[in-house]
């Protein structure tokens, strides 16, 4: 279904597009990070917010990373404060790129079995469709946040992966 190779294409997009995402939001005052614009995580903060903690849930199922606190309903106030969010996204997203250059066709061909909160029922899904599911939560929130920037007039560039990613880059990697 998924090759290791994509793993680590998709882990350096989201490193890439949270790193322009976050320099557009940057931009903004503290007032319109936070400002509720109507989104599912209210505000550019909540939604980052969230995507972090989902990112690091995900990654404690793959790869044994301790469990964030609270569920789906607390995480968009999880990381309230702008530069710790900041700096623990910087440093969960080279995390998940040291965790894609690792990951191998073995592992992504097994199934694992979780407890979801969200489903409050336990689960087991084949991994290449989770990480799947993984890269997709984060692209689907990133244009969330995407949205909600452009609606205070910042821009963040090409969201393009093909026109993002060095594909020699990603070659050698």
């Amino acid at each position: 279904m998924i090759t290791p190779a994509w793993v680590r294409m998709m882990a350096a997009y989201n490193s890439e597009m949270n790193r322009r995402l976050y320099a557009a939001a940057d931009r903004l005052t503290p007032a319109q990070r936070c400002a509720d614009r109507g989104a599912f995580f209210g505000s550019v903060q909540g939604t980052l917010s969230h995507l972090l903690w989902g990112d690091r849930t995900w990654m404690h199922r793959f790869d044994g990373w301790e469990q964030p606190p609270g569920g789906i309903p607390a995480s968009p106030a999880l990381y309230a404060d702008w530069a710790a969010l900041k700096a623990e996204r910087a440093a969960t997203d080279a995390a998940i790129e040291a965790w894609a250059a690792r990951v191998d066709p073995a592992w992504l061909a097994t199934d694992l079995t979780w407890f979801s909160g969200a489903a409050n029922a336990e689960r087991t899904r084949p991994v290449a469709m989770l990480v799947t599911h993984f890269f997709n939560h984060q692209t689907h929130h990133r244009g969330q946040v995407h949205a909600l920037l452009t609606g205070f007039g910042e821009k963040t560039g090409d969201t393009d992966l093909p026109f993002i990613l060095d594909p020699a880059a990603l070659a050698r990697g």
